[in-house]
This record gives C-alpha cells, sequence and structure tokens, in this order.
C-alpha cells in the first residue's frame, strides 16, 4: 500500500524556518516526479515546488529564493526548506508522488503556521 507520509510542520514566527520531509512507501515501481503543494485557509490548492527523478525543479514565481525542494530518491523522500516565512505562507503543505504507470498518490498534510 502507497503511503505519503509528511513532517516537519509547526507554529513559527515570521521570518523563520522550517524544512518539511515526506517519505513515500509501499512502492514496486519508479517514482517521476514528487512535489508539493498548500491550501491556505478559504483558498485553493496551489504548487509549491516540484522535482523530477531527473533533478529539473520548478517553483511557484511568488516563492522563488525562499524555498529550497530536494529529494533523496533512494530514500523516495522529498523535502522542503522554507525560509524567511510569512504569515502568508500559513497553509496545510501536502505532498505528492508521480508513479510510473500506477499515477499520483498524495500525503495527508502537514499544517503550517506563521505567526506575525
Amino acid at each position: 500500500q502507497v503511503q505519503l507520509v509528511e513532517s516537519g510542520g509547526g507554529l513559527v514566527q515570521a521570518g523563520g524556518s522550517l524544512r518539511l520531509s515526506c517519505a513515500a512507501s509501499g512502492i514496486s515501481r519508479s517514482i517521476n516526479t514528487m512535489g508539493w503543494c498548500r491550501q491556505a485557509p478559504g483558498k485553493q490548492r496551489e504548487l509549491v515546488a516540484l522535482i523530477t527523478s531527473g533533478g529539473n525543479i520548478n517553483y511557484a514565481d511568488s516563492l522563488k529564493g525562499r524555498f529550497t525542494i530536494s529529494r533523496d530518491n533512494a530514500k523516495n523522500t522529498v523535502y522542503l526548506q522554507m525560509n524567511s516565512l510569512k504569515p502568508e505562507d500559513t497553509a496545510v503543505y501536502y505532498c505528492y508522488a508521480d508513479i510510473t504507470l500506477i499515477g499520483r498518490y498524495w500525503g495527508k498534510g502537514t499544517l503550517v503556521t506563521v505567526s506575525s
């Protein structure tokens, strides 16, 4: 059974940093793209960043320079380093994995709260 489990969320003051992790398990096929999305209260889910198995990376334009995505293919784990956090970064952060010939799986999310 495929599972994606996020960790690292929490409460942080504006200007602080957090590092999110997402570990995928129960996967017998290769993982293509892994990524992070977020959903703030009352808003639609939006892409934060993604990284392909080959290391190609895309970020939401508004987050470039503050967030960094990385990946450990051997551990099926994707990370999101978030720096200079702002109150508007408050959201539930979800990771996902695109698995070859199977499709996209999502984690259950981890809450990030940035206080002003």
